[in-house]
């Protein structure tokens, strides 16, 4: 029977690299002869892929930010029984690209949802899919979003049409909440080069899980403590 895989995400603000991180680091797991499954959310199942187009439009912006809780706990139910449970449980490794971290940062420290209800949500949910290393890419929040305007010429999302304060409270959200939970959070500097944030997030994940090896020169690399 194969031992049950190792659950890791990326959260962080608009523009600080994410997605292609999460595609550079299961590269970097398969070359290590791992087996890996990567995701995202809202997404990462048809069902959830369904809701991703609500959310993100901003369909359900005017619904309040308990209502989009809630659409985001729905699909979040989807791909964790869909995708990620039965990934884990096959051994392989799951990289997903934001997870239960961006529900308290958007909907709860900036949308004011209760944080009862955002953990009762969290429990009803995620079940065992508790990720193992949460890796928080941090950059300035003008880099950011200069950085998500020039990717997204067909249109900012729903949250990347906020304002620079908005942003602000993104990152100083993150980071407090990578504070609180030094066991399995790290912060990453994601300024500089796809490559330097790349072997940075090498260099933890190393570190951490020890699943693949460290590289050289992996830069300024610094995990919460």
């Amino acid at each position: 029977m194969a031992s049950r895989g190792r659950f890791i995400t990326l959260e962080g603000g608009e523009g600080t690299g994410k997605s292609t991180q999460v595609r550079l680091l299961a590269v970097r797991l398969r070359t290590a002869g791992l087996g890996v499954v990567e995701t995202r959310e809202p997404g990462g199942s048809p069902g959830a892929e369904a809701v991703r187009h609500v959310l993100l439009s901003g369909a359900a912006e005017a619904l309040g930010p308990q209502t989009e809780a809630l659409l985001f706990a729905a699909a979040r139910a989807d791909h964790v029984d869909h995708r990620i449970v039965p990934a884990l449980t096959a051994g392989r490794h799951v990289v997903c690209d934001r997870f239960t971290d961006a529900t308290r940062v958007y909907q709860g420290a900036l949308g004011r949802v209760p944080v009862p209800l955002l953990e009762a949500l969290e429990r009803l949910v995620t079940g065992a899919a508790r990720p193992d290393l949460t890796l928080v890419l941090d950059v300035p929040p003008d880099i950011g979003l200069a950085r998500a305007t020039a990717r997204n010429a067909g249109g900012a999302d729903r949250f990347e049409r906020e304002g620079a304060q908005y942003h602000a409270s993104v990152r100083n959200a993150f980071l407090e909440l990578a504070a609180a939970d030094p066991s399995r959070c790290a912060v990453v500097d994601a300024s500089g080069s796809v490559e330097e944030v790349s072997d940075r997030i090498a260099a933890v994940v190393a570190q951490r899980l020890h699943l693949i090896d460290t590289p050289e020169g992996g830069g300024r690399t610094h995990a919460v403590n």
